[in-house]
């Protein structure tokens, strides 16, 4: 995203732009969808997360970011009004920091900022080079005087300061919901988007009843927003570091009516499908005999939903569908026809500025009404 773009006062002619084209899509493909709810961003101060190279001119220092058009140049960064307060606020005081600590700059190379709406913030320090005691010692004091938890990082290895993580709490429909947010790991960057984002998702599978399949659960951002209002729910993801999260937050969260299984998506197809057993799942208690799913609930990579997902999504009377992209969300969707209609649509700026949208769906099954 080129700083050059950034302009609040164009915002909501850009996000209308984006909302056209989202809607253009579906009509070039013949999916009829509803008018989307459209759920703008704050134009300035909506990022958690931000990254940045750090460029050294002798003993100077500078973030930088890299031009799309030109994308070997780099352009020194002194602000960056995209992100929240508490990253501007640190971004000049690590500057100082580094530059006055040869131990901390010496070949450092990139900066990244996690933070929360919960106030907690995660500096990752990337170098091309092998980080010693020297290295760590500097790292802790830096650690306590901003307040922050660190990880430095270089080939092969891994050094954390404090936590690799750090605990989210966001309020939806009057629950305060916790969340781990990893190092590393993938986290919703524009906290306000996300807190409508869970909003609107609950809205849709209010009332519904029954129990409820989450597929790519990630952390568990909207498993715990989601997991009060059925009976049970049995989510699934694949990565490692997130399962741990969800569990955490599961936990934090006091939900004992959610079974968690680390599975691919097309697993746990084939599981329901009774084409392949598969012992993780005994192993963990999870028996699939005693769920009596009414909704499933998705929210895929860029790749969207393979085959064997969509077979299993066929069998739902209600599929809610949260899709980072627009193109991959209408093949999917024009293969669901012969089964499902869409009853509800939004759309969310997670990232003002650039092309990418987000999308919420609810689609119903032929014959289910409400």
């Amino acid at each position: 995203m080129p700083l050059s773009r950034i302009d609040p006062a164009r915002y909501s002619l850009l996000l209308a732009d984006k909302v056209e084209s989202f809607c253009r899509v579906f009509a070039a493909a013949g999916v009829t969808v509803p008018a989307p709810q459209v759920f703008a961003s704050q134009p300035l101060g909506y990022r958690l997360r931000a990254e940045f190279r750090l460029w050294h001119t002798g003993e100077r220092l500078d973030y930088a970011m890299f031009d799309p058009a030109d994308p070997r140049r780099a352009v020194p960064v002194d602000d960056f009004p995209p992100a929240v307060d508490l990253v501007r606020t640190l971004m000049p005081k690590l500057r100082a920091r580094l530059q006055a600590d040869e131990t901390l700059r010496r070949r450092i190379f990139q900066v990244d900022f996690l933070t929360t709406l919960k106030g907690e913030a995660l500096v990752g320090l990337i170098y091309h080079r092998r980080l010693d005691a020297e290295w760590e010692a500097s790292a802790h004091t830096f650690a306590t005087d901003l307040g922050v938890q660190v990880v430095g990082r270089s080939r092969g290895q891994k050094i954390v300061i404090g936590r690799d993580w750090l605990e989210e709490e966001i309020e939806v429909d009057g629950l305060r919901l916790r969340t781990r947010q990893v190092e590393g790991g993938f986290t919703q960057p524009n906290g306000e988007i996300n807190r409508a984002m869970l909003g609107w998702a609950r809205t849709q599978v209010a009332g519904r009843g029954g129990d409820l399949l989450e597929l790519y659960c990630g952390n568990g951002n909207f498993t715990v927003a989601l997991a009060p209002l059925f009976g049970k729910v049995l989510a699934t993801e694949l990565s490692k570091t997130s399962v741990a999260a969800a569990r955490w937050g599961l936990e934090a969260n006091g939900m004992e009516n959610v079974a968690l299984a680390r599975m691919a998506s097309n697993e746990i197809s084939a599981a329901l499908a009774r084409e392949r057993v598969f012992r993780r799942l005994h192993e963990q208690n999870i028996d699939l005999d005693t769920y009596r799913f009414s909704t499933l609930f998705v929210d895929p990579p860029r790749a969207g939903l393979d085959a064997p997902t969509l077979e299993l999504a066929r069998g739902f009377g209600h599929v809610s569908y949260i899709s980072c992209n627009p193109v991959t969300l209408v093949e999917n969707v024009g293969a669901l026809q012969s089964t499902h209609r869409v009853v509800a649509a939004a759309v969310f700026d997670q990232f003002p500025y650039t092309g990418h949208l987000e999308s919420g769906l609810l689609l119903e099954r032929h014959g289910v009404r409400g």
